[in-house]
């Protein structure tokens, strides 16, 4: 099982990925795909962002069953500890930094 969410995504990128997985609502993708399909649809995930934010989900045999990614400006950051993947948030004038200090396209 793999399950694909984006914010603020441009349209391209969102017909892509309606190609390999359905789109159960407005930025959510699933589907069952091999680890070489799942790794080729990332890429073009982190090619084709922009702006937006992405997190990829899929099923492993970790002690959590699942394992994730992330891609782009949010305010949850991935974090390890003790092996185990929690998300940490950073407070909201962090985020709004970031932002400020992206280079212009």
């Amino acid at each position: 099982m793999l399950v694909i969410v984006l914010e603020n995504a441009p349209p391209s990128l969102r017909g892509r990925l309606a190609v390999w997985l359905l789109e159960i609502r407005a930025g959510v993708y699933v589907g069952d795909v091999s680890q070489r399909v799942r790794e080729m649809i990332w890429r073009q995930v982190v090619v084709g962002l922009e702006e937006g934010n992405a997190v990829i989900i899929w099923r492993t045999n970790t002690e959590a069953g699942y394992d994730f990614q992330t891609f782009g400006k949010n305010r949850r950051i991935p974090k390890e500890m003790d092996g185990v993947k929690l998300i940490s948030f950073l407070p909201p004038e962090k985020v709004q930094n970031l932002s400020e200090e992206a280079p212009a396209k």
